[in-house]
């Protein structure tokens, strides 16, 4: 992927500048290509991995359904089965949203946790995860392919270096001692993590949080990443702002009740969803539009994009 960029913006160099005679004809917008991709390229997302949280309803009696695509192997599986036990437990039932940070996260659990003699007991069988499962390490066999992998950022890096499943972009390193190849999952829009006190605490997954800011990249190894929102993010980003530090609610009137949250195979009638492959063709095609807008709107590519300006499209099933 980063070689194919690499190439356009270095064409686009030698060029010279486009003037209004010579700007070749629009092509297609990403989501003309996402439209267009062809149903082999779509893959479905188990029921069984989705976390569904029901907020009570808005003033105006309308429902509010946030729907999670959880994490797959290897990344954050410990606090994921810590959240699929909570769920099982019916853990955040009756619960609420208590921060809303503009710019930043939505963070949901409970409101009492910190207080000993009002927090609600947290179900047996809970996991301490270790710090180091905020990433995924993968050992290479030598420095050439250390060096390799190095040298390939993106899709390709995870197909053939050991990283990510389909579906997912990742932030990557390696190490030369041993050779390893490290990667784990980006704070980008609608990514969902664990809330946690200082280190070595690393959270049990009790409390939640989606970014619906600029991606606070800053947070990437430090706190674990467990999935994406992949339908009712409006519900979370458009609530009322915080006015206590870090945007908690001051009042328990301000916070959002929380009706419940089930696992996907709990839940009657929940819409079958599906996300476009990262390693297909269109995905490809898809990630290069986003990165060189060439859609009549655009007079110039920008030659390259940040992982978070390339969100993997997620459907619903027709």
């Amino acid at each position: 992927m980063q070689k194919a960029l690499t190439a356009i913006t270095l064409a686009l160099l030698a060029a010279g500048p486009i003037g209004a005679e010579d700007k070749p004809a629009p092509a297609l917008a990403p989501s003309e290509i996402v439209a267009a991709a062809p149903k082999a390229d779509w893959t479905a997302i188990a029921p069984a991995d989705l976390l569904v949280m029901d907020l009570a309803p808005d003033a105006k009696g309308r429902p509010r359904r946030v729907v999670i695509q959880l994490m797959p192997p290897p990344f954050s599986q410990g606090w994921i089965g810590n959240i699929r036990k909570l769920a099982a437990a019916r853990f955040w039932d009756g619960l609420s949203v208590n921060r809303v940070q503009d710019n930043y996260v939505v963070q949901w659990g409970d409101a009492d946790g910190e207080d000993k003699a009002k927090a609600r007991k947290l179900p047996e069988g809970l996991v301490t995860v270790p710090e180091s499962e905020y990433v995924s390490r993968t050992r290479l066999k030598s420095l050439e392919d250390a060096e390799y992998c190095a040298g390939m950022v993106g899709l390709e890096a995870y197909a053939e270096c050991g990283g990510a499943q389909s579906g997912w972009l990742l932030g990557s390193t390696y190490d030369d001692t041993p050779f390893e190849r490290q990667t784990w999952p980006v704070h980008c829009y609608g990514m969902v993590g664990v809330g946690r006190n200082l280190s070595p605490d690393t959270g049990t997954g009790a409390e939640l949080y989606t970014v619906i800011g600029h991606a606070p990249r800053h947070l990437d190894r430090n706190i674990a990443v467990v999935g994406r929102v992949i339908e009712g993010i409006e519900h979370l980003s458009s609530l009322p702002r915080g006015t206590e530090a870090l945007g908690f609610y001051k009042t328990a009137e301000e916070r959002v009740p929380i009706q419940s949250v089930r696992m996907g195979t709990e839940v009657a009638g929940l819409p079958a969803y599906e996300f476009l492959s990262t390693e297909s063709g269109s995905f490809a095609q898809y990630a290069d539009a986003r990165a060189n807008r060439r859609d009549a709107f655009f007079i110039r590519p920008a030659g390259g994009a940040d992982v978070c300006n390339i969100p993997v499209p997620v459907r619903r099933v027709k």
